[in-house]
């Protein structure tokens, strides 16, 4: 059966615990609809609700809550189980089916907001030309290890390898930075210790929720990082203006590059890049 996740714009003032009634009478219904609702993240700062079932169709979902408790989804996408599972991660949910943060109690409920990473390897097709096939792959292959080393380091999820490069998905912004900070400062001490191999890579990040405008999950926000990595320099960091934001008191810094015009958006991005080289001493 079908997976979806729906979206719902909270009235302001709506608790968690008016969530948790909701999600209740959901259940008590869903079974005459042949509906299975598992898991919802609740983001009280933006007062929204993500929702998680199994359904034969949308609007059987959407009729569920209609019933229930009246509350009708914004917008209900269907999404691929795996992905899914990558994207957000985290299983566990409270007595009342609220996904919360890992580690963080019972009263730390997780928003579903995500940090979208990517990787790319400069003129990766150039590499066997120049390098030969064993070389080459040998580089790229140490870009996976680097990367993958990362991600355990700081928290990320590791969505696909896109041949020349890494998606990854982020519960921290923050975390997202120093992955990317620590890909870039191990690369430079590769480099360094061998010149004639040097990989130099971009990197892009974007944050957002997971049910947006796109009819994919986090479509919007995979997009944009995508294309913040495809418009970085060499060796770049360059993030949404969003995940710096975040990241005020993190000990993290940025250069405001001002807005930039990226393929597939209709106005420019506001962009920052992210610094990652030790200062001198």
């Amino acid at each position: 059966m079908p997976l979806y996740m729906d979206i719902h714009n909270l009235p302001e003032g709506t608790t968690p615990e008016d969530v948790a009634k909701a999600h209740a009478k959901d259940m008590e219904i869903q079974q005459k609809y042949g509906v299975e609702y598992h898991k919802y993240w609740v983001n009280e700062a933006g007062n929204k609700v993500f929702c998680l079932a199994h359904a034969p169709n949308a609007e059987a979902a959407n009729q569920v809550h209609r019933e229930a408790h009246g509350l009708i989804a914004e917008k209900i996408i269907e999404v691929e189980p795996d992905v899914a599972e990558v994207f957000l991660g985290g299983t566990e949910t409270n007595n009342v089916g609220a996904v919360l943060l890992p580690g963080g109690g019972p009263d730390a409920r997780d928003p579903g907001i995500r940090t979208v990473l990517f990787t790319d390897v400069v003129n990766s097709t150039t590499l066997t030309q120049s390098l030969g096939d064993e070389a080459a792959l040998a580089i790229l292959g140490m870009h996976d290890i680097i990367v993958r080393d990362a991600l355990s380091a700081s928290g990320g999820r590791e969505v696909k390898h896109t041949g020349d490069g890494i998606m990854a998905s982020f519960l921290s912004a923050a975390g997202a930075v120093r992955c990317a900070i620590q890909i870039q400062r191990e690369l430079d001490k590769h480099a360094k210790a061998d010149p004639e191999r040097r990989l130099r890579v971009r990197v892009g990040a974007a944050v957002g929720e997971p049910v947006e405008q796109n009819n994919d999950l986090f479509g919007s926000t995979v997009q944009l990082a995508a294309r913040l990595c495809a418009h970085a320099q060499p060796e770049q960091i360059l993030v949404s203006n969003a995940i710096a934001e975040l990241c005020l008191g993190k000990g993290l810094l940025f250069e405001d590059l001002g807005e930039v015009s990226l393929k597939g958006f209709n106005s420019p991005v506001r962009a920052h890049a992210a610094a990652w080289k030790p200062a001198a001493t």
